[in-house]
């Protein structure tokens, strides 16, 4: 039988047009500087500014509110190098023989290659997690299965929250996907129930850090009224 579901009241600040667009235009202008940084220093990061973004992106809305991800934080040197070795050995097979020209010609602006020494630099990374299906108990408290519900999208969306977390918190951030990405799940002893979404190193820029010349579309580009 369905329980029927609890309400509260909403906690919500209603804030003058003024407050508004103030607020709007400050969050707006920070984003704008935001960039996937491949440059860290190793200067010590308060872990309190990872916990607070995390559990800013555990705020995020999901499926039927089951928040199916897991946030791992490394910040051991060794499990970095481990992680590290083998992103770049998946990294040097696809940049090697996986990717195909039109792949590699798409990626040549950004300058990556298969070395990936920001994983070890950065004082902490981060390793997503989408938890494909849930673990519960039946009525004999036996393990079972719990359907998730489009958990793709709702990691996405936390991961979102995350990056624009730290970001505001003023450190800087990259988001690497190795293909295949098992081998995350494997170092880290994580659950058959969970995949390997996104790994994020975190920090501050290194001092000669640079960036691609780049730019993002306009708003004409990306918004459509009607």
């Amino acid at each position: 039988m369905t329980k029927a579901p609890l309400f509260q009241p909403l906690d919500f600040d209603r804030l003058s047009p003024t407050e508004q667009i103030r607020r709007s235009d400050e969050f707006l202008g920070r984003m704008l500087k935001r960039r996937s940084v491949r440059h860290f220093s190793s200067q010590p990061v308060p872990f309190e500014l990872i916990a607070n973004a995390i559990r800013a992106a555990g705020s995020a809305p999901s499926g039927a509110n089951q928040q199916p991800w897991t946030f791992v934080v490394i910040g051991d040197p060794d499990l970095k190098r481990q992680i590290r070795r083998a992103a770049e050995a998946e990294e040097k097979e696809s940049y090697e023989r996986r990717m195909s020209q039109e792949w590699l010609e798409a990626l040549a602006p950004l300058g990556t290659d298969w070395r990936k020494p920001h994983i070890e630099d950065a004082p902490y990374v981060i390793v997503v997690f989408r938890q494909a299906y849930g673990i519960g108990q039946d009525e004999a408290g036996k393990k079972k299965r719990v359907m998730h519900y489009y958990s793709e999208e709702s990691v996405g969306i936390a991961v979102g929250f995350l990056l624009a977390a730290l970001h505001i918190a003023g450190l800087a951030t990259l988001t690497h996907t190795p293909s295949p990405m098992k081998f995350l799940a494997r170092i880290l002893d994580r659950p058959a129930n969970e995949r390997p979404y996104v790994l994020i190193p975190v920090g501050y820029p290194a001092a000669e850090a640079r960036v691609p010349a780049i730019s993002k579309k306009s708003l004409d580009e990306i918004m459509l009224t009607r």
